[in-house]
């Protein structure tokens, strides 16, 4: 009886200990977005009440007055083209650092890796970039989104290639295909579970980017939707409604995302990432 009721303690702690969990997690989401349908100053309060006046207004304010349409395509081309071409780069370097375990290549895999734990300089970076002519271009912004996710990608993509048999490699090279052939024929529609989870993970990152747009550009025309909250701050006067409003519509396309390729997202990461 007493080990019975042991475990149900033990049982009961659990799910209170998720409950708190979850709601420190939830509790946020609720107050950005219940705040976003209230007025200028009832949402200065930051309440988790629910308003005394639904504003549904506050989404097409901010929609006209933030330049959401020009921040959403902005956002979707530096997202989308630097994580195509960032993934297929990796899987491409990750398939050949894999095979060919020469000593240059381990020593160009573990250099590509050191990427995981050193933060971006980004003074060095607008110095190249000045003397590039890449300030204030999508180019530029595209560039250093791509070069970021490298390192996580080769790692991830890496340990997924390890676990393709070398054997599938060998009959298609005595089949007559050739290196490009092998990859793309053969060995990337293997790696669909690890593209997708590296394509979810990266995207995410970059569409929730606010430092890199910051940093290198200063023309609101290229500001990505994470920057159009600065039309609703002042030095005075901060509209909070209309912030809360600009986080919930900036979110919607990442959850989007995340909803369409969570089968893939959970099968990538219970293989790739855990094998060695």
């Amino acid at each position: 009886m007493m080990k019975i009721r042991k475990k149900h303690i033990y049982n009961l702690l659990k799910q209170i200990i998720s409950i708190l969990c979850s709601l420190a997690v939830l509790l946020p989401f609720y107050m950005v977005f219940i705040n976003s349908f209230k007025g200028r100053y009832e949402a200065a309060r930051m309440s988790l009440l629910f308003p005394t006046e639904w504003m549904f207004q506050n989404y097409l304010e901010v929609i006209d007055k933030g330049k959401l349409l020009q921040g959403f395509l902005n956002s979707f081309t530096y997202s989308t083209v630097s994580t195509l071409i960032g993934v297929l780069l990796s899987a491409m370097a990750a398939f050949v650092l894999c095979r060919r375990k020469t000593r240059a290549n381990n020593t160009i895999y573990y250099f590509v890796l050191f990427g995981l734990f050193f933060p971006a300089n980004f003074v060095t970076l607008v110095k190249v970039f000045q003397f590039l002519h890449l300030t204030d271009t999508r180019i530029g912004v595209i560039l250093t989104f791509t070069g970021a996710m490298i390192p996580f990608c080769i790692f991830i993509i890496r340990n997924f290639v390890a676990t393709v048999p070398v054997e599938m490699d060998e009959a298609a090279i005595i089949d007559g295909a050739g290196p490009l052939e092998l990859f793309f024929h053969v060995i990337l529609p293997l790696l669909q579970p690890i593209i997708a989870t590296c394509f979810i993970l990266q995207f995410m990152g970059t569409w929730n980017d606010f430092l890199v747009p910051l940093y290198l550009t200063s023309k609101s025309k290229m500001f990505p939707m994470t920057m159009s909250v600065y039309q609703f701050f002042g030095r005075n006067t901060n509209y909070w409604n209309y912030i809360f409003a600009d986080i919930v519509l900036t979110t919607i396309p990442v959850v989007a995302i995340y909803l369409l390729g969570q089968k893939y997202f959970i099968q990538g990461i219970s293989t790739g990432a855990v094998k060695q």
